[in-house]
């Protein structure tokens, strides 16, 4: 077996192109949305949908312990044995295995185990953030799974993940943590200025304006990687302001490959500009900084009060 210090960069950083795994990233991405209903329908609401978010893990993405009455339980995607597994706190334990099915059969076959477990549920099965959803109890078209790339696809979540932590760790204010949103498919951390936003005009397909707008309440700068879409069919990074101030699109950001996107309204790094780097980490912490200057500058956050920790500082911390 390959020891973590050999490994090669595509193994680190691996090839990801959204055409050869696209029905696999659908098939995917409508799975996480079942269980990240699971979450959402037993979890206290927290603010900014904080408490619907799964979370990477050394194996793949979790719920964390989700409570049911005075039980806990957990629910973990794991793409290196290719399993979902379900777990209690008082010991039960069931596996589906991660395989070509269709978003039905997963969907039957999690609601049937949980009450196997005395943890009945009801969801919402209208999936969120999408056009034209197709309720999960009756999708039979979308099942393919490959495994290579699910693989390829939660070890890139790893990294960014891991980067995204050194990240946040230099900010003092408000942030989110580092967490999956099911619904729209991406992994993000989010600074916060400690000001009130304008409400959100929303228009999110299949997403209650209110949602939204509670999600947007606060002014922020938020930093996210996606692996795209049939629109846009391309891994990228991401940072947004919202609300966006004047001269943001403008902004001259770091490295060459980031750009604004008009549509998005968001800059964009390609994730293969990051992959390919001579030092991946340098260039992707260099267009989080980068964006997130912009914003805070632009929009007149208070800086001074949300001045960020050294990364020396955090160097000298780790140590004692």
């Amino acid at each position: 077996m390959t020891s973590p210090q050999n490994k090669s960069r595509d193994e680190i950083w691996p090839a990801l192109p959204f055409p050869e795994w696209s029905e696999t990233c659908v098939t995917l991405h409508m799975w996480t949305q079942i269980v990240g209903k699971v979450r959402l329908a037993l979890t206290p609401w927290t603010n900014h949908s904080w408490h619907v978010t799964l979370y990477v893990t050394a194996r793949g993405l979790t719920t964390s312990p989700i409570p049911h009455g005075a039980r806990i339980f957990e629910i973990e995607f794991d793409f290196i044995d290719h399993k979902l597994s379900i777990a209690t706190a008082d010991g039960a334990r069931r596996e589906i295995p991660l395989l070509p099915r269709s978003v039905s059969e997963f969907y039957h076959a999690l609601m049937s185990i949980l009450h196997e477990l005395n943890l009945p549920v009801a969801i919402n099965t209208t999936p969120n953030e999408l056009p034209d959803p197709i309720p999960f109890e009756r999708d039979e078209i979308h099942r393919a799974y490959d495994r290579d790339y699910a693989n390829r696809f939660w070890r890139v979540l790893v990294q960014a993940d891991r980067v995204f932590k050194e990240f946040r760790s230099r900010f003092c204010g408000k942030c989110s943590p580092v967490h999956f949103f099911w619904g729209s498919f991406d992994l993000a951390v989010t600074r916060f200025s400690g000001r009130a936003a304008p409400p959100h005009p929303g228009g999110i397909p299949h997403l209650p304006d209110s949602i939204t707008r509670e999600a947007y309440s606060q002014e922020v700068s938020s930093l996210g990687f996606w692996p795209g879409n049939a629109a846009a069919p391309m891994p990228l990074f991401y940072s947004y302001a919202y609300p966006e101030p004047s001269g943001f699109a403008k902004a001259k950001v770091q490295p060459e490959a980031a750009s604004y996107n008009a549509t998005m309204h968001e800059f964009v790094l390609p994730y293969d500009a990051v992959r390919t780097a001579d030092s991946p980490d340098a260039v992707l912490l260099e267009f989080a900084q980068g964006t997130y200057d912009a914003a805070s500058t632009l929009g007149k956050w208070e800086r001074d009060a949300l001045k960020e920790v050294k990364p020396s500082l955090l160097s000298e911390r780790r140590h004692l």
